[in-house]
């Protein structure tokens, strides 16, 4: 079975995010709980404020899949809905036919360890 990903609205104020890092390795194997990719979410056009409301994310997926082919790269930066990658739940299966559903995600926030500097007051 196929199973596509589009990049979710995970704010409702977002419309793009940015592509950090792509941990999958193209046509590798992927358990349930295993790290797909890093994003970053900016709303600052969305939501101006004192300090940029700028969150960042992990994709983790929740089949056991395998990554079949990735639409997208580090640096790029989609649009909710945009295509991201299709997975198989079979290691060989032929990819022209059409994906049954959405591969299950589960969205973790991340805090990046520059945000608690030692050194800040």
């Amino acid at each position: 079975m196929l199973l596509n990903l589009t990049l979710p609205r995970i704010n409702d104020h977002m419309d793009t995010a940015m592509i950090d890092q792509i941990h999958a390795m193209l046509g590798a194997a992927m358990p349930v709980g295993g790290k797909l990719l890093d994003l970053t979410v900016d709303l600052s056009a969305a939501a101006p404020h004192d300090c940029p409301p700028v969150s960042h994310y992990r994709l983790v997926v929740r089949d056991r899949v395998w990554l079949r082919r990735l639409d997208i790269a580090a640096g790029d930066t989609p649009q909710v809905g945009d295509s991201l990658a299709l997975f198989s739940t079979e290691p060989d299966e032929p990819l022209d036919g059409a994906p049954a559903r959405q591969v299950r995600l589960a969205v973790a926030g991340i805090i990046r360890e520059s945000v608690w500097d030692e050194d800040r007051p």
